[in-house]
């Protein structure tokens, strides 16, 4: 290799360089923060994590680093929502029109359902976020797509923010969410109900973009032999790693519950 001896014995003696050694201590605390955010972290979640940990570097560096260590986020598929719009029952009119910012807790809760394949056949998952934090506050699940999914969800968010009142409900013109049981559960409840435009997916964007979240990070990875196994990796992602630990780029890079807990 047209190496002398003596070059080669230097460089088997050479110590590491400082920055080598920085990049080897980055790369081994980056791992674990890839590990922790299952595989969902690109390089701007890195950066905020290892800001977390008192370890201050560029974005470059972490994304160079990220190359070297083979850690790639997991990468987005296309998501297509569908709703039963076609009914002739009341529709609430458009409350939110976009404004997706709400300055506390409980003046905004949005819902939408969506369905994931399982082995059994389709299961079907209604949630409702807090718009302040896109915290999931409420959920349900089920075989069947009827309006009793979306009266599950409202009384667990409402066991969950008991003290809720006067609280804005957005959703999609769905046929599960205009029919009567949940429409008289919202006025039982004194809330507001509202609806998105006619075909207007960017009305509830919110929990468009969370529903897709979920099936990049998590269903999209699995394969469900059951509807059972479909719901304890849902409840898993949704109550131990999305409200807790997942970073969310619109909150200044904190969980949602963490979120309302700085600011409060």
């Amino acid at each position: 290799m047209n190496v002398s001896q003596s070059g080669y014995f230097a460089w088997v003696k050479r110590t590491p360089s400082k920055r080598a050694i920085e990049n080897m201590k980055i790369s081994e605390k980056m791992n674990i923060i890839f590990k922790k955010g299952r595989g969902n972290y690109g390089k701007r979640r890195m950066l905020k994590e290892l800001v977390h940990e008192g370890i201050f570097c560029g974005l470059a560096r972490v994304e160079r680093l990220m190359k070297l260590n083979n850690l790639k986020a997991k990468t987005k598929r296309k998501f297509k929502a569908t709703t039963d719009s076609n009914h002739k029952k009341a529709v609430a009119p458009n409350l939110l029109k976009q404004n997706f910012k709400a300055t506390s807790p409980n003046r905004v809760w949005t819902s939408d359902i969506s369905y994931i394949k399982t082995g059994e056949g389709w299961l079907y998952l209604c949630v409702i976020l807090d718009l302040y934090s896109r915290a999931v506050i409420g959920w349900s699940m089920s075989e069947r797509i009827q309006s009793k999914l979306v009266e599950d969800s409202i009384i667990s968010a409402t066991k969950r923010r008991s003290y809720a009142s006067n609280v804005i409900f957005h959703s999609d013109k769905g046929s599960q969410y205009c029919s009567d049981k949940v429409t008289q559960l919202l006025k039982t409840l004194k809330f507001q109900q509202s609806m998105s435009g006619r075909g207007n997916c960017y009305d509830n964007a919110v929990t468009e973009t969370f529903f897709s979240t979920l099936k990049k990070e998590l269903v999209y990875q699995c394969k469900y032999l059951s509807r059972a196994e479909a719901k304890n990796s849902i409840f898993e992602y949704i109550e131990v790693f999305y409200n807790r630990i997942r970073l969310h780029s619109s909150l200044d890079y904190m969980s949602p519950f963490e979120y309302e807990k700085r600011v409060a």
